[in-house]
């Protein structure tokens, strides 16, 4: 199951199978077996161990640790749909080299994840594709739960419409929210007048999502959300609807559009220079706004006393930079290498906290 990311088949092969896990939502790995669980909700035997072996862009990890089969144990990991692919490919990668650990990872959405098993001391680790709320903080804190937060990518939150859709291909920021607020438009002529007299159906990320959180914030505000839509944890579902409807729009992080380019259409977005498309580039540089935005995991510091879960956390942050996996198998902005540098800081300093 070692993967060599310079092939242009395997990373065709790793970005259909990322697609796939992303729709089922859930991915089971021990050793170099994979199995897809129902829900994957209460993850007791997925640890992805943590060597610090070497990982596909040829780093050695950083712990200099030499990928041997003495890792055992299990880790489980929970909640942002936006990270599970990335979360995914680099556990898929760490299992190779550590047949003794075994993974478990589920997508309940970022707020699912901190509120139903992370802040309860469910899970090891806890995605998130918005950094952890108030409340949660203190779920945590009233169950004695410390983590540390690390930054894992860069996502550009794209907007998508069917393909036979020739009319809406560009969108402001006002009139997105006037798609998707509480008051919300119901036909594509209250957006703009020349636009059909056609219903909008409306496919998006559940309330416990990351991405619905972050979009209310940048996009609608106080306006908050409508409740008209089809909400879903399920990237797939999102994607399947709107391919399906002609005057459908729906919205997800950019990955699964990144590994589903023929299925449905991105939306180019006008925040008042111009229409920029959701990319690499543009998120990377911040001319995608406001939609462009830090993706996170959050490990428990008590789990970093468990040196598989300490080793599988430095491997994952030693991968942050690799582009190969990081862009061009998932679809996401790598890490620079000092925001690398910095993340692997904070995370040694927590790993002496639990092991010290």
């Amino acid at each position: 199951m070692a993967s060599s990311h310079d092939a242009d088949t395997e990373g065709i092969t790793r970005r259909k199978s990322l697609a796939a896990l992303a729709g089922a939502g859930a991915l089971a790995l021990a050793g170099c077996t994979e199995t897809e669980g129902e829900d994957g909700s209460d993850g007791s035997d997925g640890s992805d161990g943590s060597d610090g072996s070497d990982g596909s862009d040829g780093s050695d990890g950083s712990d200099g640790s030499d990928g041997s089969d003495s890792l055992s144990g299990s880790i489980n990991i929970a909640g942002s749909s936006t990270v599970f692919p990335l979360m995914s490919a680099v556990a898929e990668d760490f299992a190779a080299d550590n047949p003794e650990v075994s993974i478990d990872i589920s997508s309940t959405g970022s707020g699912g994840g901190f509120s139903n098993f992370f802040c309860v001391g469910e899970t090891d680790f806890n995605n998130a594709s918005r950094p952890i709320q108030p409340e949660e903080e203190e779920l945590c804190a009233d169950n004695g739960v410390e983590y540390v937060e690390l930054v894992a990518a860069t996502d550009a939150l794209t907007v998508v419409i069917n393909n036979d859709n020739d009319f809406a291909t560009e969108m402001t920021v006002d009139e997105l929210s006037q798609i998707w607020q509480s008051d919300a438009a119901e036909l594509w002529s209250d957006v703009r007048d020349e636009w059909p007299d056609e219903e909008i159906e409306r496919f998006g990320a559940a309330d416990t999502s990351g991405t619905y959180d972050y979009f209310v914030e940048n996009v609608m505000g106080e306006d908050g959300h409508t409740d008209d839509y089809q909400a879903t944890e399920q990237d797939n579902t999102i994607a399947s609807g709107v391919e399906g409807s002609e005057y459908a729009i729906g919205y997800f992080g950019f990955a699964y559009w990144f590994q589903n380019q023929d299925q449905i259409t991105p939306v180019a977005i006008d925040n008042g220079n111009g229409p920029v498309e959701p990319s690499l580039e543009t998120a990377s540089s911040g001319e995608y706004a406001p939609l462009s935005r830090p993706l996170f995991t959050y490990p428990s510091i008590e789990s970093l006393g468990e040196e598989h879960v300490a080793e599988f956390a430095r491997y994952f942050v030693s991968q942050t930079t690799n582009e190969d996996l990081v862009a061009g198998d998932v679809g996401y902005v790598p890490a620079t290498e000092e925001t690398q540098e910095e993340q692997m800081g904070i995370l040694e300093d927590a790993i002496e906290q639990a092991q010290g």
